[in-house]
């Protein structure tokens, strides 16, 4: 879990230092929003997001290299298992 906050703080930290640069004007600031920059996806948030996946997936013991079907699966599996449903 301290991998994940870790992750998590990082991600946080890197966008808002992109979000409120010091020195940006009235103008660029409304320019810099998080729909903006995720649909840049700089390399630095792209990389920042992996970081936080292997985080997420190491706590709970899955491989990094699932595709989205697989982590669906395994999600609605975990749901499934909480509610009795088995």
């Amino acid at each position: 879990m301290k991998a994940i906050a870790q992750a998590t703080k990082e991600l946080v930290e890197q966008r808002d230092t992109r979000l409120n640069p010091p020195g940006a004007s009235e103008s660029d600031l409304k320019k810099l929003t998080l729909t903006n920059i995720y649909n840049q996806r700089p390399a630095w948030l792209d990389n920042a997001h992996k970081k936080l996946d292997a985080a997420v997936f190491a706590a709970y013991g899955w491989p990094v290299d699932l595709n989205d079907d697989d982590i669906l699966a395994r999600l609605l599996a975990l749901n499934l298992e909480r509610a009795g449903q088995s």
